[in-house]
């Protein structure tokens, strides 16, 4: 099947797409879109837990094709995984996700962070309450 091997070939690529800019622009049109189609969220977890930022960074963003398609349970799941990651760029990148995730379904995100605001970054939570109702958005600021 000629989508496994792009979607192997970039795999074997992830040394090279190593800033946000590469990851933000490829990895849900590629890796989001096959593991969507073919039930392969494995290919997700196992980035998820990979100690390389990049790839990390690739698990989360490639549940906006997830997200796009209205199937949301991978993106807390996701989320959960690195939500203590040192770095600020997968704080931002966690954020967007679930802003995204709550876009198409406000009740999951805040289920979500009824759950998790005391856990979250400050930039993740920032980033995810960014559309919510402006009166929700103030309680969880203060929460932090």
């Amino acid at each position: 099947d000629f989508r496994k091997e792009i979607v192997d070939f970039y795999l074997t690529q992830t040394s090279r797409i190593n800033n946000w800019d590469l990851v933000d622009t490829s990895c849900h049109k590629i890796l989001g879109h096959f593991a969507f189609h073919q039930n392969q969220e494995n290919i997700l977890y196992d980035l998820a837990k990979s100690e390389d930022l990049w790839e990390k960074r690739m698990a989360i963003v490639s549940t906006w094709y997830y997200i796009k398609n209205k199937a949301l349970e991978i993106v807390p799941e996701i989320v959960v995984i690195n939500l203590n990651h040192p770095h600020d760029l997968m704080h931002k990148a966690n954020g967007w996700m679930l802003r995204e995730m709550g876009k198409k379904d406000d009740e999951k995100l805040i289920h979500f962070l009824d759950e998790y605001t005391l856990q979250l970054p400050r930039t993740t939570l920032r980033y995810a309450v960014e559309k919510i109702d402006p009166a929700l958005k103030e309680y969880y600021m203060k929460l932090k």
